[in-house]
């Protein structure tokens, strides 16, 4: 009985060790980006020595797969099954646009962070690539349902593409201190005219 004891408190504390390297990496990210994050630091910032983390994470890949299970299952992308459920595509639009400029202002550091070194980290585009899918899936579902043809519909794509890029929501809520709801109107109003 009091082996059984002994492997369960084991588990428990292996356990604890690997969440406290993943919230400590997840956090390294948010301040400095996982192409600036390094063993020593997350090791320093989970209480633990660098084999330790190496232990539980023998690999990036391994370490960047927890992370971002961790960091989804805490700050999940905008569900679009509600958006498909509207027919007219400007209000769709209109719709998807608030859920994803509020993601972007919840998760600001962390995307801005990802997205700068993602093309340095050729693993961490691996993992990433559900990520990438969702938003290829997203543009596709708001693309429906505009009476556009021929190049008319290549506009109405760009500015589709344009208008739920991170770079765009930042560029013109935070450089140009747009609220939210003005940059959804914006890239409305610009879809509409393409």
């Amino acid at each position: 009985m009091s082996r059984k004891y002994e492997l369960k408190q084991r588990a428990r504390s292996q356990a604890e060790t690997r969440r406290r390297i993943v919230e400590a990496t997840i956090k390294l990210h948010d301040e400095l980006g996982p192409a600036r994050t390094t063993i020593s630091a997350i090791a320093e910032r989970a209480g633990v020595q660098r084999l330790t983390v190496y232990r539980h994470f023998p690999d990036e890949r391994s370490l960047y797969a927890a992370c971002s299970g961790q960091w989804m299952a805490d700050h999940p992308l905008p569900d679009t099954s509600p958006w498909a459920l509207v027919e007219d595509p400007a209000e769709r639009l209109l719709l998807a646009l608030s859920e994803i400029y509020a993601y972007f202002r919840a998760t600001e550091n962390m995307t801005a962070n990802v997205r700068r070194d993602l093309p340095e980290l050729p693993v961490m585009q691996e993992v990433a690539a559900p990520v990438t899918q969702y938003w290829e899936a997203a543009q596709a579902m708001l693309e429906l349902g505009w009476e556009a043809r021929g190049r008319r519909r290549e506009r109405l794509r760009a500015v589709i593409g344009h208008a739920i890029d991170f770079e765009t929501w930042r560029s013109l809520a935070r450089q140009r201190n747009l609220s939210d709801g003005e940059v959804v109107e914006l890239m409305v109003r610009l879809a509409r005219a393409a």
